[in-house]
């Protein structure tokens, strides 16, 4: 199904509400895309608040779903798409922070007092441009700042998740976050963790993958005391000290907060999360070695690897979906590879070349370079040798099957498996023309094999003459 354009999602809840309004009731725009029209952004969805009950809703428009009937929320489905209705209310005290106890349906000012921040408590007459605003929220806007609607401490307490909320909306907007709703942030952040794992790691993505500069988003998640709460192994790259000559940029943090401005938003979820956990294996692999010149200096053996299992950790205690985690974590672990892109074998490159994360691993080895010594020599070999397979598979269908080592008396195991390699390397190197050729070799060296059982079990071809 194509994506539906901001456009046609304005039109769907446009008509909605006219329905609505047609049926007697009030109806506005509300929350975020009225924030977003006001500043001019293109808004990603648009939400209907009335006076509507869940019951009138759905005997007005054919197709509906109740997503939170209980709360006066509904899904009304037009061509596939769907817009969020949602009764005027006000919420009872939240007792676990997550959750209202109970909601009264009310109207348009008493639903706006109960939202979380004033740029989110608007509503919107589209046709003649009118804003309703019981909160103070136009002005913050203007301000560019962040503020609960009502007394910090318990618009939080609704909800800890806000305490998230918070810092994403600064970030994603460039806002600042208003004094008493920063102090209240910080006093109050411990208290995170009594939100599921899914809802963390949802604010978390967006944070990374739609905040213009994604990093300032991350020194305010370390400012607010969210960071070493939700990720300590993240927090600990502050004051990492890292060898000057490559990273002039500081401390591990400090590049980490580079690589995470530099990324074209909106990103990739994978890339996102590479970028933010790729040199989380810098602090406990951290040693100080003596040089030959018998100078000290910092270093990191294999902060790569461990890096991937600590990334593994935190993504499985964020409930990351799995794709994603065998995703990230494989370009964590390879990521130091790059370093050696002009010396590898040229079967090798196809590999790296061909593999699914490729075009994510390429972007985070460049944010990694721009970010520290700012030299892009791999990032071009590797530009250039794509180049020259653009008119042929980076990784063909091999010419050399398992049926064809089979037919020739090797017995299906390991050894099968040595000789498949050997021979697709070889035709990925160029070292044999032709499917024919690299049977005549293969059965060549079988032969000698017979002839001498101590000999390699699978020797390379000879390179081929024009290659």
């Amino acid at each position: 199904m194509e994506m539906a354009t901001s456009e046609q999602l304005r039109q769907d809840a446009l008509a909605i509400l006219q329905a609505l309004r047609q049926a007697g009731f009030l109806a506005y725009f509300a929350g975020g895309c009225v924030r977003d029209q006001l500043l001019g952004r293109v808004p990603k969805d648009y939400d209907v608040a009335t006076s509507a009950r869940p019951e009138d809703v759905a005997r007005l428009f054919p197709r509906t779903v109740a997503t939170g009937k209980a709360f006066g929320v509904m899904q009304v489905v037009t061509a596939g798409r769907t817009c969020e209705v949602a009764t005027f209310r006000r919420d009872s005290a939240q007792g676990d922070g997550r959750r209202p106890d109970a909601v009264a349906f009310s109207g348009p000012e008493e639903d706006a007092r109960r939202r979380d921040f004033t740029v989110n408590g608007l509503f919107l007459e589209p046709l003649t441009g009118e804003v309703l605003d019981f909160v103070g929220g136009r002005q913050d806007l203007e301000l560019k700042i962040i503020r609960t609607i009502g007394a910090p401490r318990q618009r939080f307490g609704e909800d800890y998740l806000r305490l998230l909320r918070a810092v994403r909306f600064a970030a994603t907007l460039e806002f600042e976050l208003e004094a008493a709703t920063r102090t209240a942030l910080q006093e109050l952040a411990p208290r995170i963790n009594n939100i599921s794992a899914e809802r963390i790691q949802q604010e978390l993505t967006r944070l990374l993958t739609t905040a213009p500069h994604a990093g300032q988003g991350l020194r305010l998640l370390q400012t607010s005391g969210l960071l070493a709460v939700l990720l300590p192994e993240v927090a600990a790259l502050a004051g990492q000290a890292q060898p000057p000559q490559f990273h002039p940029e500081g401390d591990v943090f400090e590049h980490t907060v580079l690589m995470l401005d530099g990324l074209t938003q909106p990103s990739s979820l994978t890339l996102a999360w590479a970028v933010l956990l790729h040199d989380i294996g810098k602090p406990p692999t951290a040693a100080l070695t003596r040089e030959p010149d018998g100078s000290d200096r910092i270093r990191f053996h294999y902060h790569d690897e461990a890096g991937a299992r600590l990334a593994e950790g935190i993504l499985r205690r964020l409930k990351m979906p799995a794709d994603e985690i065998t995703a990230i974590t494989y370009c964590i672990k390879n990521h130091m590879r790059f370093k050696e892109v002009p010396q590898m074998r040229r079967a090798t490159l196809r590999h790296l070349v061909g593999a699914p994360t490729f075009p994510v691993e390429m972007e985070l080895h460049r944010l990694d370079c721009l970010s520290s010594h700012g030299h892009l020599g791999n990032y071009e070999f590797l530009l250039k040798f794509r180049e020259e397979l653009q008119n042929e598979p980076v990784l063909p269908k091999p010419w050399i099957t398992g049926h064809d080592l089979l037919a020739r008396g090797l017995p299906a195991g390991p050894e099968l498996g040595r000789w498949h390699r050997r021979a697709y390397e070889a035709q990925l190197e160029g070292r044999c023309a032709s499917r024919e050729q690299l049977l005549a070799w293969l059965d060549q060296a079988l032969r000698e094999r017979l002839r001498d059982p101590a000999a390699p079990t699978a020797p390379s071809p000879p390179d081929h003459e024009t290659h």
